[in-house]
């Protein structure tokens, strides 16, 4: 397009500055002289000495599409019109990215360069930070949204580094002679797939790679231009006069499969500016959080910064269509609610807390409902000795009893340690042995092994196979034993047997109005999707609510929270199933039930996920399952619904203008929601998948599933009746 505008701008468009949004779209302030044209643009190659190296030639159609006519944002931000023109809004959004994207690699919203600042993250992995920038309309009219963002990128050094730090192999020259495991080369395809590399002999080419190969490069073969088949390092040495160190490595491998390109992984470099788009590891993501993380008189500097470097006053584009931008930051009113009260146990010293800060303690506070739990047991998978997991256990149902549990002090069958190997073994021997002595099970207090990955597996057994409710906990805090962590267990244990840490003050005293004048329940939903690059996984959707009337939950959908214990709404029955992979709205949302019994007067649902572009079909369709659930109880049972939808990352920041109204850190003190549709549908995807699959964002996102009738979904393994009820993300 650049091309196009430099050969034919002050001809064929009179001159004039269109913005491009790198793909169809072709946007100018006003008409062209022409409604259809064609173009023939020829795009010149050059090498580093200034020669032609090759020559490709486009055809560029240019037909009027569309007018988009500004008078309907204005009526739109006069609130004359309740229809978001969003053709006019993307137009002057792409005008306002056209010049960041010319220097700048670009990352959906978010705009990237290593001149901004970069650091490695481990693994072969950095992080760049750059800027986020979107226009939005708003109740003060148009409004740029800036923030500073971060995310991953792939180092632009020699894949044989790469694969070194990948595989945590230290220092290469010293691995020339290893060969590949079976897991490995499947770690290091799933790694170098899709990246671009550019090749260090001969003339300078860049190649997409598309896998790696299963044998060394020492074996491999190639049909050359005699016809006759060579060795690649045959080829190499005789054609460049490279001798291949690392001959026992396996090679990179472009094109296709009829006829494979074979790169030397030693004579390859990764192109720079490259999304690392894979699933970061433990350790990455802690060293991503710790550049990302910044103090908020920080991140309001640097958004100053970035918007006056951007200098939008003196963008030819943005002036062109009559687009000015403001220097400073808008400053709003804002009433930040106080915390609620927290109620307690009136037999504890503290009988109500007011959290300051966003944070209180319990220390002298006790369990609203401490919940009964007669039969319990330890299973211990880690390499702490059976004594001292049995004093962990100990001190733990020490705490239980202090914090207002009613815990038998005693286990129903021997703390037991068992090997790794055999977690699902062991897990089944304990449940038989218990039931032997005709006492359910109501506990399973679990150390987990020292090496991670098992967490998934153990949760599967219990709640899909066993019915048993279990509480994991790491080795290194059953070792220390702390008070606090303790404490924070004990919360946990409590709530899965039936309890309740705290409730609303006002909830239990019916002060707040609409939620506790009439019965009312409230339901929270959530859609998981997997890993970024994983297509065959489904999305998990999850829905909780706060009822105790289960009719009209089971009526909902196959995957809800809902809470249990109106007008308290502290406890909530959760619903999770398999859906279409990639799918944001919740499939089968409303099934029918057999039950006469009457539902809420109130509904109110709290949903997660959404993108503004899926708003008014997200609505339509769940908002129908939530009417149909209710009529199917009574035609005319309508009861008013209230549709709240939550975003998280939609990087608008709120910087205080008075210090004093700030925590420690300088950040206002808004209460932190919990998420537990979202902590659902989180867990049940170990239902189905291995540990390391983890989930991707829960906001909706692109992928390559098949749609339609084709289409399967495995559904999820149902959980054990007597675990139902179990607020089991915990």
């Amino acid at each position: 397009m650049k091309e196009l505008l430099e050969k034919h701008g002050k001809t064929h468009f009179n001159g004039c500055l269109p913005a491009y949004d790198g793909r169809k779209g072709f946007y100018t302030a006003g008409a062209l002289p022409f409604t259809s044209k064609d173009f023939n643009i020829k795009l010149i190659d050059r090498d580093e000495s200034g020669d032609i190296k090759r020559e490709r030639e486009f055809k560029v159609s240019v037909k009027l599409a569309s007018r988009a006519d500004i008078n309907h944002l204005r009526q739109f931000l006069q609130c004359k019109s309740r229809e978001a023109p969003h053709d006019i809004i993307q137009v002057l959004d792409v005008v306002l990215r056209e010049s960041p994207s010319k220097n700048c690699t670009v990352v959906g919203r978010s705009f990237f360069a290593p001149g901004f600042h970069k650091s490695e993250i481990g693994f072969g992995v950095e992080c760049w930070k750059g800027f986020y920038q979107s226009l939005r309309p708003t109740q003060m009219g148009m409004s740029l949204n800036m923030d500073v963002s971060a995310t991953a990128f792939y180092e632009p050094i020699s894949v044989v580094d790469f694969v070194a730090k990948y595989l945590n192999l230290g220092d290469p020259r010293r691995a020339a002679s290893k060969t590949f495991s079976d897991s490995d080369q499947i770690k290091l395809k799933k790694a170098l797939r899709g990246v671009k590399v550019e090749v260090a002999h001969g003339e300078s080419k860049r190649y997409r790679v598309s896998g790696i190969t299963s044998q060394p490069t020492k074996k491999l073969k190639f049909l050359a231009e005699d016809k006759r088949e060579k060795l690649v390092i045959e080829y190499f040495q005789e054609r460049y006069n490279i001798s291949l160190r690392y001959a026992s490595w396996p090679a990179l491998q472009s094109g296709n499969e009829p006829k494979p390109i074979y790169l030397p992984m030693e004579l390859c470099k990764i192109v720079e500016g490259q999304k690392y788009s894979k699933k970061l590891n433990d350790r990455q993501v802690t060293a991503l959080l710790r550049e990302a993380c910044r103090r908020p008189r920080e991140r309001e500097e640097s958004i100053r910064r970035i918007a006056e470097n951007n200098n939008y006053e003196n963008d030819k584009l943005a002036k062109e269509f009559g687009v000015h931008v403001k220097k400073e930051l808008v400053c709003i009113d804002a009433h930040v609610l106080p915390p609620p009260v927290i109620k307690y146990n009136d037999y504890g010293r503290d009988r109500t807390i007011r959290p300051r800060m966003g944070q209180w303690n319990m220390i002298n506070a006790k369990m609203y409902n401490g919940a009964k739990v007669n039969f319990w047991t330890c299973l211990n998978f880690s390499s702490l000795s059976t004594q001292i997991a049995s004093g962990f256990c100990h001190d733990l149902v020490s705490m239980c009893r202090n914090k207002g549990m009613d815990v038998n002090p005693n286990p129903i069958y021997p703390v037991q340690s068992s090997h790794p190997n055999q977690i699902e073994r062991a897990l089944s021997d304990v449940h038989r042995a218990c039931n032997d002595q005709r006492k359910a099970l109501q506990l399973l207090i679990i150390i987990l092994p020292d090496l991670s990955g098992n967490y998934g597996r153990i949760k599967r057994v219990c709640e899909t196979e066993l019915g048993i409710v279990s509480q994991c906990c790491q080795p290194k805090h059953a070792r220390k034993c702390s008070p606090q962590y303790l404490e924070n267990v004990a919360l946990k244990i409590n709530v899965k047997t039936g309890g309740r840490n705290s409730v609303l003050e006002d909830a239990i005293a019916r002060n707040i109005p609409v939620l506790t004048d009439i019965p009312t329940i409230i339901f929270g939903a959530d859609v998981s999707h997997p890993q970024p690059g994983e297509d065959s996984s489904p999305s998990i959707a999850a829905v909780r609510s706060t009822f105790p009337l289960l009719s009209i939950i089971q009526r909902i959908c196959t995957k809800v929270v809902a809470s249990m214990d109106w007008p308290a709404v502290t406890t909530y029955r959760g619903l999770v199933s398999a859906q279409q992979h990639r799918e944001e709205i919740i499939q089968d949302l409303f099934k029918v039930q057999q039950d006469p019994t009457r539902g809420p007067v109130n509904a109110g649902m709290i949903r997660d996920g959404v993108s503004e572009g899926q708003f008014s079909h997200v609505l339509l369709s769940e908002m129908d399952a939530i009417r149909k659930a209710c009529q199917s109880l009574e035609e005319s049972y309508l009861p008013p619904v209230t549709f709240i939808v939550v975003q998280k990352r939609h990087h608008t920041r709120f910087f205080p203008t008075n210090p004093s109204q700030t925590d420690k850190s300088g950040n206002i003190q808004p209460v932190p929601p919990a998420y537990y549709a979202h902590l659902a549908a989180f867990r049940a995807r170990y239902y189905i998948e291995g540990e390391g699959a983890g989930a991707a964002d829960a906001g909706p996102g692109k992928g390559a599933a098949v749609r339609g009738e084709a289409a399967s979904v495995r559904p999820l393994p149902p959980l054990s009746p007597n675990i139902k009820d179990v607020m089991f993300f915990c």
